[in-house]
């Protein structure tokens, strides 16, 4: 299976979340040992895989077959008055 490329929506929202994260955890916890740094670190890791993975991806354009003829498709666009 082939992975897709991650969008730079992806990766901007994930890097936000791990550096803003950090930060707000580091100053929230008052920490100062090695350990709790580390788990720190790993759970804001964490969460920017989380919000990496859920931002929306962009939709692709569908192809829309239809029954009808390309005549009768344009006819059916066209708008109900005319243009004066």
């Amino acid at each position: 299976m082939i992975m897709p490329r991650p969008t730079a929506a992806q990766l901007a929202y994930g890097s936000f979340t791990v550096v803003f994260s950090t930060f707000a955890m580091l100053l929230l916890s008052r920490t100062s040992s090695g350990v709790g740094i580390a788990v720190i670190a790993v759970a804001a890791l964490l969460l920017g895989l989380l919000v990496a993975l859920t931002v929306p991806l962009p939709r692709r354009a569908r192809v829309v077959t239809a029954g009808r003829p390309a005549a009768e498709r344009e006819k059916a666009e066209e708008p109900a008055f005319s243009r004066f």
